[in-house]
């Protein structure tokens, strides 16, 4: 028969590690060493997205690869999911006494860390791709936060969507983010394993944040890579003038030939300018 102090002894450590496997809303890998870089993904990515700039960037920093909860194999969380990751994120940073990290994070991604240092400089740099300042004013003319609700005809759809219906909506929405075929079931798939509420709860809260205006107050260095397809490198410099005209320090860089995911149509171009950004 087991010893019951040992007995008691595996079951608090057992207990440790659940709460502390579910002490963030997000899942962290961490690789390299150096400089810590933190690496946000897109809407419904896991941080595998980042695995060809990360096998690069970690042989010179500490890389922190993150997969938010409801995406990947991440579980999900209760509402309301974007401001719950992002004071995850803040306390991962001072937990873990991470000295001046850079932000490089992707569309959602990247709108994370943008609001984060409009709130609060705890970013040395900041290297946003393709991402807005404000997602819902790119869809909708006269854009006002208040206009999206959470509770809408197009969001009981998605809820009550079948799988496969659901998976021919990803399909067809795969199709304009990468240029390379080859590509898109990768897209598909992360979209397809996403807990379904916090696809739409997640999708309706970037919709919702609104920091054209709060940006003002950014003092960290931004850089944006833009991608330039399928509406042309002018159409997108306009679009991203517009939305950060509000930014005092910012350098701004087009990524020809891509689309949504630069990380996939010129992943070459993509990490010489991350490099140069560092």
């Amino acid at each position: 028969m087991m010893n019951l102090k040992l007995l008691v002894a595996l079951l608090a450590l057992h207990v440790s590690v659940t709460l502390n496997a579910q002490e963030y809303p997000f899942k962290v890998e961490v690789s390299g060493k150096g400089k810590p870089l933190l690496l946000f993904p897109g809407f419904t990515c896991t941080g595998a997205v980042w695995d060809d700039v990360v096998q690069d960037l970690s042989k010179n920093y500490e890389c922190h690869v993150f997969t938010f909860a409801g995406f990947g194999n991440v579980p999900a969380i209760e509402a309301p999911w974007f401001s719950e990751i992002k004071n995850g994120v803040s306390t991962y940073i001072t937990a873990k006494k991470l000295k001046d990290p850079i932000a490089i994070g992707h569309s959602l991604g990247g709108t994370l860390a943008l609001w984060m240092a409009s709130e609060k400089t705890q970013f040395s740099k900041v290297i946003l791709i393709d991402a807005l300042a404000s997602t819902g004013a790119l869809m909708m003319p006269n854009f006002k936060s208040e206009y999206i609700s959470y509770d809408n005809p197009y969001n009981t759809q998605l809820l009550k969507m079948e799988s496969e219906e659901f998976e021919k909506m990803a399909m067809q929405m795969a199709q304009g983010m990468t240029l390379h075929a080859t590509k898109r079931q990768q897209i598909i798939d992360w979209m397809v394993q996403a807990d379904r509420t916090t696809y739409v709860n997640s999708y309706t809260d970037l919709l919702k944040l609104d920091l054209r205006d709060t940006i003002a107050t950014v003092k960290t260095p931004i850089t944006i890579l833009a991608a330039t397809q399928p509406y042309g490198e002018e159409t997108v410099k306009k679009t991203y003038e517009e939305q950060y005209k509000n930014l005092k320090d910012y350098t701004l860089k087009f990524a020809g030939k891509s689309a949504h995911f630069i990380m996939f149509d010129q992943p070459q171009w993509l990490l010489k300018e991350i490099r140069l950004a560092l």
